[in-house]
């Protein structure tokens, strides 16, 4: 009964139904329906990549605003609530979900792909390694959280402020008032499961083929497209699992194990070595990517048309992996850090 009753059954529903159309006919017509989605990227790329780059570079401005402004100094609670957790218990569970399996996936792999296929750099030079590692932290870096940080704003103000339903239909309160309990807010809110969902397909897909991968090298499962939908199915049930036992049982320790064994995996890695070449590598990288962070931010090739690299890397990151991370991404990046510790 508990169950069924915080079910939105229009927005339930309605999301359900438009999932279940989507996958049974790219099923069916997997070919056609791939053409469908190319032409669509394209476009998008090609017309309305400028306006979400735009977009997100106004995220960044905005929350920095607000971090050094007096709105900064706002709680986003009651005047006199005190935390529920540590500054270590929310900063795993943020960087669990915020970074998901695309920061395991691609952390080697990216700089590699940018050193061997550069935008502007002669492919496999000196000048290509510094754009792969800068491209790297660009593409991972601030913009990215700045994503998160509006959304999550936007969420737990009006939640925790004005005790408005933790749904993305409350940040149109102040516009459009009470009619967001009505079929506009079912409409945001059905939008964003989707977006959601369809954005998990990516960082989940991503995922399964290196934990299958990983498992292969180690054990000798087999890498085969029935495996990876196991492995899916398998990773799904404990998240939910997780996700059911509460915050405190579930997400909570999950993402300390997950934080706890990446720390690890970076530590041996340092240590390993060579360390002072690392170090160094890190500090000139972070120095290359704040010196040209407005640049790189608004950097369009407006002069150049490579749209295809925009939209295969900058635009794919932003758009679908920021709506891909979820709470099944620390159980993932678990999976990865072990497979990974045992491989060295």
């Amino acid at each position: 009964m508990r169950f069924k009753s915080s079910i939105n059954p229009p927005v339930f529903f309605s999301s359900v139904f438009l999932i279940a159309a989507m996958v049974i006919v790219c099923a069916i017509w997997p070919e056609q329906s791939q053409h469908v989605f190319k032409t669509v990227q394209t476009w998008f790329e090609r017309k309305a990549g400028w306006l979400y780059i735009l977009g997100v570079a106004i995220f960044l401005i905005f929350i920095v605003f607000v971090m050094v402004s007096r709105f900064g100094d706002i709680k986003l609670g009651p005047d006199h609530a005190e935390p529920d957790y540590s500054y270590v218990s929310w900063i795993a569970m943020l960087f669990s979900a915020g970074m998901g399996i695309g920061l395991m996936f691609f952390g080697v792999a990216e700089p590699v792909m940018h050193y061997l296929a550069p935008p502007d750099a002669t492919p496999e030079s000196l000048q290509a390694a510094k754009d792969a590692m800068m491209i790297t932290f660009f593409h991972w870096g601030l913009h990215a959280w700045a994503i998160y940080a509006v959304v999550a704003l936007c969420l737990a103000y009006f939640s925790y402020r004005h005790k408005l339903p933790l749904l993305p239909r409350s940040a149109l309160y102040p516009l459009i008032g009470d009619r967001i309990f009505g079929p506009i807010g079912h409409a945001v809110d059905t939008f964003a499961v989707l977006g959601t969902m369809f954005g998990v397909a990516t960082s989940l897909g991503f995922g399964v083929l290196q934990v299958n991968s990983g498992l292969n090298y180690l054990v000798g499962l087999p890498v085969s497209a029935m495996v990876q939908v196991g492995l899916i199915v398998v990773i799904t049930l404990i998240a939910t699992a997780s996700v059911f036992s509460g915050l405190d049982s579930g997400v909570k320790r999950l993402s300390e194990l997950n934080l706890l064994l990446a720390f690890l995996l970076m530590m041996f890695v340092l240590l390993i070595g060579p360390t002072v070449s690392l170090l160094q590598a890190f500090v000139q990288n972070t120095g290359a990517y704040l010196s040209d962070l407005v640049g790189k931010t608004f950097n369009l090739y407006a002069y150049q048309q490579k749209n295809d690299w925009i939209g295969g890397w900058t635009l794919l990151y932003w758009a679908g992996g920021s709506l891909g991370h979820h709470l099944s991404a620390p159980l993932l990046r678990v999976f990865l850090v072990v497979v990974l510790s045992v491989n060295f």
